[in-house]
């Protein structure tokens, strides 16, 4: 899962991206499209657009409408800029939006923690399993849900302190 301890430096390195790729396209990052990024990358946590909403909100004294929110949304999902991860509603930063790649994520069901990996193995085989069935692939992402490392580790310790009369097999 991410290794990140410092947000504040995921968040500048993802505005410094987002501003280059704006420049670079001629494209608008309006303030709210940035402060929409700038919630995102907050955490590595996935959001879904109502939580942006409540934490806009928090954050201003002027009310946001939903269309607003998923309209800055779609604008950076389309630039590439985050990422929606559907099995959550949810939406991610995309630490490497300057190149188009298929996008593979970690969940963990527990915490929620998101981490997006990159494998070029799975690539290759994705492609050549639509190959093999004359499928033309357009664009790929994978869902894995699981237990991240640290709350495997929670859910070890806690069935450790259990008196063993209340753990039950599995």
């Amino acid at each position: 899962m991410s290794s990140c301890q410092n947000h504040k430096h995921c968040i500048n390195d993802a505005l410094e991206s987002a501003h280059k790729i704006c420049i670079d396209r001629k494209l608008r990052l309006t303030v709210l499209r940035e402060q929409v990024l700038r919630l995102i990358w907050q955490s590595h946590q996935p959001l879904g657009a109502y939580d942006l909403l409540d934490m806009l909100a928090n954050e201003s004294s002027r009310r946001v409408a939903p269309p607003t929110v998923y309209r800055a949304l779609e604008f950076l999902l389309d630039v590439g800029l985050i990422h929606r991860i559907n099995s959550l509603n949810a939406y991610i930063g995309c630490p490497s939006p300057s190149t188009e790649h298929p996008s593979y994520f970690l969940i963990c069901t527990q915490c929620k923690m998101a981490s997006e990996c990159n494998s070029s193995d799975l690539s290759l085989h994705i492609e050549s399993l639509g190959k093999e069935q004359g499928f033309m692939i357009q664009k790929q992402w994978l869902e894995v849900l699981g237990l991240c490392q640290e709350c495997q580790e929670d859910n070890q310790k806690e069935n450790n302190e259990k008196p063993s009369s209340e753990i039950k097999p599995s």
